[in-house]
Parts: C-alpha cells; structure tokens; sequence
C-alpha cells in the first residue's frame, strides 16, 4: 500500500479504542484519530467468534483489498482500525467495501473532491 503502514501494537489499538472516533456499518466498525504522520498507519480485527482461521483470513483479504482500492481518496495523516463485525462472515467484496467506505464518509476521512 502507498501511504500506509501496519499498526502492531496493542497500546495502539487501545488507545484507539478508548479515544479515537468510531462509525459503525452492517459489516465491519471503523476507528480513526489523527497520529501527526505524514503516512496512515491501518490495523485490522477479526474475532475468533466469526469463524476458523480460513474464514477470519477471507474477510482479512476482503478489508485490505478494499483499502487499498480506495487509500488514494483517503486523507493521510491517520491511526484506522477496521474491525470485522459477525455478519461479515458472509459478505461478499462489494458489501465488505461499501461498508467500509460508508463509515470512512462518516469519520471524514476521505478526501474531498
């Protein structure tokens, strides 16, 4: 990915979670705060709950491949974490992505254009 790198650390997820803003789709739940880099730093979760190790890595691809078709319309400069929600386990790229672009609208974080 271009202007993206991966967020590792659990204090960062953390902090995200306790202060970041946060929208919510059918299928996936989004967090972002602004991390003073020139860069976005993206981490994504998926829970045991949803499936086994094949279906959690499915909507794993699924999330960074909508990312990634769309991180050039996106604001740089920002912590995201994408959460998978359990009605993902069944959903396809175009509801995956709609998803996650509604709640990236939501946070304004995409580019105006």
């Amino acid at each position: 990915m271009l202007f993206t790198e991966s967020l590792t650390e659990n204090r960062n997820f953390t902090r995200l979670y306790k202060a970041g803003k946060s929208a919510a789709g059918p299928f996936a739940a989004v967090y972002c705060r602004k991390n003073r880099l020139c860069y976005n730093r993206l981490g994504i979760t998926v829970s045991v709950k949803i499936g086994g190790a094949v279906k959690r890595n499915r909507i794993r691809r699924l999330i960074r491949e909508a990312y990634r078709l769309n991180e050039t319309s996106l604001k740089t400069g920002f912590d995201i974490v994408i959460v998978a929600r359990r009605r993902s386990s069944d959903a396809s790229f175009s509801d995956m992505e709609q998803s996650v672009l509604k709640a990236f609208k939501a946070l304004k974080v995409m580019r105006e254009e």
